[in-house]
C-alpha cells in the first residue's frame, strides 16, 4: 500500500509540473505578441528601469561605507564629497532605487491588465461555448471561485516571468563579486552556503505547504458552493424551515476551511522562523568575520557597516524569493484550474465550414432521431417527425417522455446520437449554431430573467431594439399595462432570477422578449404552464397571432392549450404512438383520448 501512495504522489507531482509548464507556456506569449509593438516596447521599458534600479541598488552600501569612513576619518571620500555630501547621495540612491521601481510597475501595468482582461474574456466566452451537459453538472459558486482565482494568478505570474527570477539572480551575483572582490573566498562561502541552504528549505517547505493551500482552497470553494446554491433556492430553504439545516451545512464546510486554513497559518509561521534562522545565521557569521578585520586592522568601520548593508538587502531578495516562490506555486495551481477548464471541450461545435442556416418555408424534420443523456439510459428511440413550414405541431405525452428533449435537440444544446435533426433540408450539425439559434425563438417552462430591469429583460430578444419595439412586444404579450402601472414602469428591478416577479409575470416577459425577437420558428417548452386560466387565454391569443407565417412546435402538458395544432404529437416513452388532429386523435379513442379525459376529469373535481 504504501508503495502504491508513492507512485500516487509521485505521479500526481508530475503531473503537477506538466500542468505548470503548461500554464507558463500559455501565459509568456502575452509578454511578445507578434501584432502589438506597444506591449514589446513597454516590456523592454520595463526591464530598462529594473536594470538601473538593481545597479543603483547594489552600489548604494558603498555610498554608505564612504559616508561612514569620512565620519570615523578613515580612507579618501569618493567624488570628493564630505560626510554630509555622501549620506545625501546615499539617500538620493535609495530614493532612485524605489523610483525605478516604481517607474517599471507603471510601465508594465498596461501590459498586465491588457493579458488579465484577455484571458478573462477569453474564459468567459468558452464557458458560453460549452455544451448543456457541462452546465447542467456544474456547480455555479466553485466555477467563479476558479475563475477569479485563475484570473487573479495573471498579473502576478506575468509579473514573476519578467522581474523575479532573473534580477534576483544577477543581484545575488554581483553582491557575491563584490564581497569576494572587495574582501575574500570566505565571504562569498558563507553567502554561497546560506543561499543555497535557504532557498532549498524555502522550496521544501513551500512543496510542503502547496498541498496544504489546496486542500484549503477546496474547502473554499466547497463553502462557497453551498452558500451560492442555498441562496439561489432561497424560496425552497424557506417553506421546508431549513435555515438551521443550511447554516449547520454551511458551518460543516466552513469548519474544514478552518483546519485547512489553521494547517496553512503554522505551516507559513515555520517557514517564516526557519528562512530567518538561517539568514541570521549567515548574517552573523558574515558580520563577525568582518568585526574580527576591522580588530585586526585589515578592514574599516566602513567595510563592517557594508558588509551588514549587503547582507540586508541580501535578505530583501530571499525573503522575496520565498514569498514569491509561494505565491508561484499558488498561481500556477489556481492558473491550472482556469487551462483546465479552457481545455473542457464544447461538446457541441461548429463544423470548420459550417454555413448560415439558410430559412425558406420553415419546414423541420426528425428523422429516426435516436438520443439519450446517458448512453445506457436512451431518451428517444427511433423519432420520426415531419413538420410543414408555417404550421403548429404540438408535442404531448407524460413526464420523461421526451418531449422537452426534442427542443434541445433542435436548439442543437445537444446534438443527435442516432438519425438527424434538418431545417430546410439542412442538418442542424452542419450549420453555423448562431444562425440556428437567431431562427429558432423559445419560449421555456420555466423564465429565468436577468437580474436587471424589465425593459432590459425584454429587450434582451434583439439587441438594438427600439423603445416602440419593445412596448410593442409586451403590448402583444398582455403584460404592458401590468408594468405601465408600476411606480417605475420599465425600469422596475426584477430581482435575481426574477424573484420580485410572479411565475405568470416572469412567463409573460419571456414571452414578450421571444416576440421581439421576431424569428421564422417558434418553440413553445409549456410556455403558458405558469398562468391562470384568464390569462393563458390572452397569451393564447397572442401567441397565435405571433406564430402566423411561422413554423411553431409547441411541448404541452395541459392539451387545452394545444386543441387547435395542426397536428398533435403523441410520445410515449421516447417513441411516436399517435399523431393527427386534436378530433382525430379522440375518435381513435387511443392514448390521447385517455390523456384528454384525465384531464377533464381533473378540472372538473378541481
Amino acid at each position: 500500500m504504501a508503495q502504491w501512495h508513492t507512485a500516487s504522489e509521485e505521479e500526481l507531482a508530475r503531473n503537477e509540473q506538466r500542468s505548470g509548464w503548461r500554464t507558463i507556456r500559455k501565459v509568456a506569449p502575452r509578454l511578445w505578441p507578434e501584432d502589438q509593438p506597444w506591449v514589446k516596447r513597454r516590456v523592454i521599458l520595463a526591464m530598462l528601469m529594473l536594470m538601473a534600479s538593481k545597479m543603483v541598488a547594489v552600489y548604494s552600501p558603498m555610498l554608505y561605507k564612504a559616508a561612514v569612513d569620512a565620519l570615523a576619518g578613515e580612507g579618501v571620500p569618493p567624488l570628493a564629497l564630505g560626510a554630509v555630501g555622501l549620506t545625501v547621495a546615499y539617500g538620493m540612491a535609495r530614493l532612485m532605487t524605489n523610483g525605478f521601481q516604481q517607474l517599471r510597475d507603471a510601465i508594465f501595468a498596461k501590459v498586465a491588465q491588457r493579458a488579465l482582461r484577455q484571458l478573462a474574456l477569453e474564459t468567459f466566452e468558452h464557458i458560453h461555448r460549452l455544451s448543456m451537459r457541462y452546465h447542467i453538472t456544474r456547480k455555479t459558486g466553485g466555477l467563479s471561485r476558479i475563475i477569479e482565482r485563475g484570473v487573479k494568478g495573471v498579473e502576478f505570474l506575468l509579473r514573476f516571468l519578467l522581474f523575479s527570477i532573473g534580477p534576483l539572480v544577477l543581484e545575488l551575483l554581483m553582491i557575491s563579486a563584490i564581497f569576494y572582490w572587495l574582501f575574500d573566498a570566505r565571504y562569498l562561502a558563507v553567502v554561497g552556503v546560506t543561499i543555497a541552504i535557504y532557498i532549498w528549505f524555502t522550496f521544501k517547505v513551500t512543496e510542503w505547504r502547496v498541498k496544504l493551500r489546496r486542500e484549503m482552497n477546496d474547502q473554499d470553494t466547497d463553502a462557497n458552493q453551498k452558500a451560492i446554491d442555498s441562496l439561489l433556492n432561497f424560496e425552497t430553504v424557506k417553506y421546508f424551515g431549513a435555515e438551521k439545516r443550511e447554516a449547520a451545512r454551511y458551518d460543516s464546510a466552513m469548519a474544514g476551511y478552518e483546519q485547512a486554513a489553521l494547517k496553512t497559518s503554522y505551516s507559513l509561521a515555520f517557514l517564516n522562523f526557519g528562512q530567518s534562522f538561517l539568514i541570521t545565521s549567515g548574517l552573523v557569521i558574515v558580520m563577525v568575520l568582518a568585526a574580527i578585520g576591522v580588530q585586526n586592522g585589515d578592514l574599516t568601520v566602513g567595510d563592517f557597516v557594508m558588509v551588514n548593508a549587503y547582507m540586508i538587502q541580501i535578505t530583501m531578495p530571499l525573503n522575496f524569493l520565498g514569498t514569491v516562490y509561494r505565491e508561484i506555486r499558488q498561481a500556477l495551481v489556481d492558473m491550472g484550474e482556469m487551462f483546465d477548464l479552457l481545455e473542457q471541450p464544447s461538446e457541441v461545435a461548429d463544423k470548420p465550414d459550417a454555413k448560415p442556416l439558410a430559412i425558406g418555408a420553415g419546414n423541420i424534420q426528425l428523422d429516426n432521431i435516436a438520443f439519450g443523456y446517458e448512453q445506457e439510459r436512451p431518451i428517444l428511440k427511433g423519432v420520426s417527425l415531419d413538420v410543414p413550414g408555417g404550421q403548429t405541431v404540438a408535442i404531448v405525452g407524460a413526464s420523461g417522455s421526451g418531449k422537452s428533449t426534442i427542443g434541445r435537440l433542435l436548439f442543437r444544446f445537444y446534438d443527435v446520437q442516432g438519425g438527424a435533426l434538418r431545417i430546410d433540408g439542412q442538418d442542424v450539425r452542419d450549420v453555423a449554431q448562431e444562425s440556428l439559434h437567431d431562427a429558432i425563438g423559445v419560449v421555456p417552462q420555466d423564465t429565468v430573467l436577468f437580474n436587471d430591469t424589465i425593459r432590459y429583460n425584454i429587450a434582451y430578444g434583439r439587441d438594438g431594439a427600439t423603445e416602440e419595439e419593445i412596448i410593442e412586444a409586451a403590448k402583444a404579450a398582455q403584460i404592458h399595462d401590468f408594468i405601465a402601472a408600476l411606480p417605475e414602469g420599465y425600469d422596475t428591478a426584477v430581482g435575481e432570477r426574477g424573484l420580485k416577479l410572479s411565475g405568470g409575470e416572469k412567463q409573460r416577459v419571456g414571452i414578450a422578449r421571444t416576440l421581439l425577437k421576431n424569428p421564422p420558428i417558434l418553440l413553445l417548452d409549456e410556455a403558458t404552464s405558469a398562468l391562470d386560466t384568464e390569462t393563458e387565454q390572452g397569451i393564447k391569443e397572442a401567441l397565435a397571432r405571433a406564430g402566423e407565417g411561422r413554423t411553431v412546435i409547441t411541448i404541452a402538458h395541459r392539451l387545452s392549450t394545444i386543441a387547435e395544432a395542426d397536428r398533435i404529437v403523441v410520445l410515449e416513452q421516447g417513441e411516436v404512438i399517435e399523431q393527427g388532429t386534436h378530433a382525430a386523435l379522440l375518435d381513435k379513442q387511443g392514448r390521447y383520448a385517455q390523456l384528454w379525459a384525465r384531464q377533464l376529469a381533473d378540472e372538473d373535481a378541481a
